[in-house]
């Protein structure tokens, strides 16, 4: 699945009042961290995840590393915060063609 323009900026739109759910801290990508990422996904869809390190490619190598694995779309990211967003099989944001 990939995000067209105006889908994207519908989901920064609804993505902006959210709350970070998800932090990764200096442990970095553990399995308990994806498998709390991969149940989250399924519930909420739209995620706001904080990465606590100040490395601006391990950063980049983290989010690309949980979209691969999790198979969700990058929708933005901006210093220490991505948000990403996959579908669920409920559907529950509906997203414009």
């Amino acid at each position: 699945m990939s995000l067209n323009r105006k889908q994207t900026s519908y989901l920064r739109g609804l993505a902006h009042p959210l709350p970070t759910i998800v932090s990764i801290g200096g442990s970095g990508l553990t399995d308990a961290v994806m498998a709390e990422l991969e149940s989250t996904l399924e519930y909420h869809e739209l995620l706001k995840i904080k990465i606590a390190t100040d490395n601006r490619d391990l950063r980049k190598k983290f989010v690309q590393d949980i979209c691969s694995s999790t198979s969700a779309e990058l929708v933005q990211q901006i210093g220490k915060v991505a948000v990403i967003f996959r579908p669920s099989k409920k559907h529950k944001i509906k997203i414009p063609a």
